[in-house]
């Protein structure tokens, strides 16, 4: 059987969408018209009904979704021994690309060290580091496109994905240093009165900042989101407002007298979740920067 036409069908019993499929595929969609149904003829069954709200699986096309996602985890394993002697060089050094997603915080602040890290100790492990928020990194996993991703959640509800707290990142509110309430202590009803430059939504923290501000009484905040962490940092060290990120996004701006500290309400901080697919294979190099991350970013080791 031509796995081809099975990386097809997963991608369409996934996204849902012919469209969907063949944008991800970079195939036309013609194209994985005729994968499904030459599919469909091998195997002698229907797997999809084409409905005017979408694919979906049939109970044919359910079942053999499962075991289509083994045989293509299967072929990625005998593809890696094949290229690199069960994931190894012919010195034994593990080799291997390993796709990477993080939310931008991450990508910005700790990730550049882990990869400079690597490159010094496992020169041929390649990184591919990918920015992405938490639906499209864990969507990512599912496609096959991302190894691993780190997501900066409270907790992971998907019984696909396997989750494994390694960090805590810090968080802390910065004004711009004249503002009035620069290092000073604020509680909720002083910040009620302030505008905020935060994260886009989908932010866990961003997204708690902003449920506990529009519970508070009296006019609702002024929440300005952004889907860049540098656009929110800029806006606040310009005096505009506050924002909440975590503390090693500002580290430099802190030192440098470009933002400061505020004193704000107390708030957790957020747990670092290093995740991956419960069903797909993880390859040596994958397993090596796994093990990378927890080393250099775990609770106690900076």
């Amino acid at each position: 059987m031509d796995t081809r036409l099975l990386r097809t069908f997963v991608a369409l019993a996934r996204t849902g969408s012919f469209t969907s499929a063949a944008t991800e595929l970079h195939l036309a969609q013609s194209t994985v018209t005729v994968q499904i149904r030459s599919l469909e003829r091998e195997l002698g069954t229907r797997l999809f009904d084409r409905l005017p709200a979408g694919t979906t699986p049939t109970p044919s096309g359910r079942r053999l979704l499962e075991e289509a996602e083994r045989v293509l985890d299967a072929e990625a394993r005998l593809r890696a021994a094949a290229a690199a002697g069960n994931g190894e060089g012919a010195d034994g050094a593990v080799e291997g690309q390993v796709a990477l997603g993080a939310g931008e915080s991450l990508c910005s602040s700790h990730l550049p060290r882990v990869i400079a890290s690597l490159r010094r100790t496992h020169p041929g492990v390649d990184v591919h580091l990918h920015t992405a928020d938490t639906a499209t990194a864990m969507e990512g996993l599912r496609s096959g496109r991302l190894d691993l991703v780190l997501l900066l959640e409270p907790e992971i509800d998907a019984a696909d994905l396997v989750t494994r707290p390694i960090a805590h990142e810090p968080l802390v509110y910065v004004a711009a240093p004249g503002h009035r309430l620069a290092g000073r202590e604020a509680g909720w009803a002083e910040l009620a009165g302030e505008s905020f430059f935060v994260h886009e939504e989908g932010c866990s923290y961003s997204d708690r900042l902003a449920r506990s501000l529009l519970t508070l009484p009296g006019p609702p905040p002024r929440l300005t989101r952004f889907g860049s962490i540098e656009a929110a940092r800029a806006c606040v060290a310009a005096g505009l407002g506050l924002t909440l990120l975590p503390e090693a996004t500002v580290e430099r701006q802190l030192r440098d007298g470009l933002l400061a500290r505020v004193d704000g309400p107390a708030v957790p901080p957020v747990p670092v979740q290093l995740t991956r697919h419960r069903r797909r294979w993880t390859s040596p190099a994958a397993q090596l920067v796994a093990d990378e991350l927890t080393r250099l970013l775990g609770d106690g080791d900076g």
